[in-house]
């Protein structure tokens, strides 16, 4: 059973797990795969945890992971990026396996046989924790992120996406995704599972890749492994 550690935030929630559903290569209810969430809308803000401007979340991920765990849960994802700075610290206090949200992008990537800079949209926390580059790098990837006018900007229009304004971030967000390509970058990371929410449809969809719906296909494929190393009834 997958586990959901979510609420970071609910909207981001919902939206992997309908990108779960719609990667799935199934023909009736029963070929999904059994998923168990956990909407944990208690976890304090990653991003200022990161930035010392706010309580460290891990307490309440940890507890959030225990209710998993109790309900069945055999393997978890996070459809968070930012959390992902604590996902060593989470991974260190279960046994089930954390699938990682980069590492995923990271597949996505690779599979597009895409090189050299990538462009981040995502949260003051996850550039400040460089998430991005240090795993990026190890595929021969570089990683630019927009400047201090462009970043405030990104950070404003993710929270008007939590905030259920996702139309007033879509301009901002098509800017920053624009500006980037301009600055030589070959596609766009919408690295923040908000993004997704304002960009669906847009314009400039060709730049982007979707953490979140990377995320969601390397679930189905870990979740079919486990079924398929599973021994068959006789």
């Amino acid at each position: 059973m997958l586990g959901v550690l979510g609420g970071m935030g609910p909207m981001a929630t919902v939206d992997f797990l309908a990108k779960l559903v719609r990667a799935t290569p199934a023909g009736r209810d029963q070929d999904h795969i059994p998923t168990l969430v956990c909407s944990a809308v208690d976890i304090p803000d990653r991003a200022d945890a990161i930035l010392g401007a706010g309580p460290d979340p891990l307490p309440a991920m940890r507890a959030a992971l225990a209710r998993l765990e109790a309900g069945g849960a055999t393997r978890i994802a996070i459809p968070c990026n930012t959390a992902h700075h604590w996902h060593a610290a989470l991974q260190a206090g279960t046994a089930l396996p954390i699938l990682h949200i980069v590492d995923a992008v990271a597949e996505t990537l690779a599979g597009a046989g895409t090189g050299g800079r990538i462009g981040l949209l995502a949260t003051d926390g996850t550039l400040r924790a460089g998430l991005y580059p240090d795993r990026l790098a190890r595929h021969g990837l570089t990683c630019l992120g927009p400047d201090p006018e462009g970043q405030a900007a990104v950070a404003a229009a993710i929270r008007l996406v939590k905030a259920n304004r996702a139309a007033e971030a879509t301009p901002l967000l098509e800017a920053q995704a624009r500006a980037l390509a301009e600055a030589g970058c070959g596609r766009v990371v919408m690295a923040c599972t908000e993004i997704p929410i304002a960009l669906a449809g847009s314009p400039v969809s060709g730049l982007l890749v979707d953490a979140t719906e990377a995320l969601a296909r390397a679930c189905v494929a870990a979740c079919r492994d486990d079924a398929a190393a599973l021994p068959r009834a006789a």
